[in-house]
């Protein structure tokens, strides 16, 4: 595995674990601040430790910066709110489960092949599973969780267009300021009192990871980012049973170990292929591995593209590397 590779997917697990930790933290603080206390909080306390770092020169940004942050902007204050409070009403591991359906979604429809969809399908038939949805559940918390999943959703494709435009984390700590404003009337309600800890906890917790997926999501296709992303439900369990005493039940952890197998199938085979491409996808006479028969044969033609560069490499693939 390439340390690009590597270094993305050890930027994703921990992008991953901290928002579920912070989600933990912050579910601490419902009594006191309820969901909408908790995420203004949330958000003031990111956009303090994001916006040193960044430095943004918002008065040089032109319409189309502007645009997409202030959609992400829109997309975070929706977001944290419908899933806080899903969390206040169904428990994290449910919750996050639901709200997966939205990196699942963009999964989904941005395939391109069979093996994709079918990765795709299983690992929703895996979050089914875990929710097993009946007469006695809180429909108005899943209703919360599943617009936080579309938010989700829209959070990955924004944060890929804002990482294009802008750059650094510079998008990312004016949205999350944004939204930060956007929550002040509620802000201005709040009592200081040892609440306050959970939800701060939950900010710094979230702004770390928000930056790791806009750094991630400069290099890694949407539909990669939004399977991968189906180790949310994973790690919500582990973190509502060991912070929140919130056990799963025997179909719960079934639906886990589903999404677990299919992550990992789905990783191993896409590696497979990137493996396969870089002996078999050269076109012939290229310096690639997969050109190694027609360099048997004694052939040193350079491709018609190459011969008009005056290059020797100029043809090469990006797989040739």
């Amino acid at each position: 595995m390439r340390s690009s590779q590597l270094t993305g997917i050890t930027m994703m697990l921990g992008s991953a674990a901290g928002n579920q930790v912070g989600a933990a933290a912050g579910a601490h603080a419902f009594d006191a601040y309820g969901p909408a206390g908790v995420v203004a909080v949330r958000q003031l306390v990111a956009a303090a430790v994001l916006l040193p770092v960044a430095r943004p020169a918002v008065r040089r940004y032109t319409w189309a910066q502007w645009w997409p942050v202030l959609l992400l902007a829109a997309v975070f204050a929706v977001m944290n709110l419908s899933l806080y409070t899903a969390v206040d009403r169904i428990g994290l591991g449910l919750a996050v489960t639901l709200e997966v359906l939205g990196p699942l979604a963009v999964a989904l429809l941005g395939s391109r092949t069979r093996f994709d969809l079918l990765c795709a399908l299983a690992a929703a038939a895996g979050v089914y599973v875990l929710v097993l949805p009946g007469p006695s559940s809180d429909y108005a918390g899943i209703a919360c969780a599943l617009l936080a999943a579309g938010c989700w959703a829209a959070y990955i494709l924004l944060s890929r267009v804002v990482g294009a435009r802008l750059p650094g984390i510079e998008g990312l700590a004016v949205a999350t300021s944004v939204s930060a404003l956007g929550y002040l009337p509620v802000l201005l309600t709040l009592s200081l009192d040892t609440a306050l800890g959970y939800a701060a906890v939950a900010g710094v917790l979230s702004a770390v990871p928000y930056a790791a997926d806009l750094i991630v999501l400069r290099t890694v296709p949407p539909r990669v980012f939004g399977m991968f992303m189906s180790v949310h439900p994973v790690l919500a369990a582990f973190a509502g049973l060991i912070l929140l005493d919130q056990a799963l039940r025997a179909h719960e952890w079934a639906g886990v170990a589903v999404v677990i197998g299919v992550l990992a199938v789905s990783s191993l085979r896409r590696r497979s292929a990137a493996d396969g491409s870089r002996t078999t996808a050269a076109p012939a006479g290229s310096r690639c591995a997969g050109s190694r028969a027609s360099w048997r044969r004694g052939s040193r033609t350079r491709s018609a593209r190459t011969a008009r560069a005056g290059s020797p490499t100029a043809a090469a693939p990006r797989w040739c590397e």
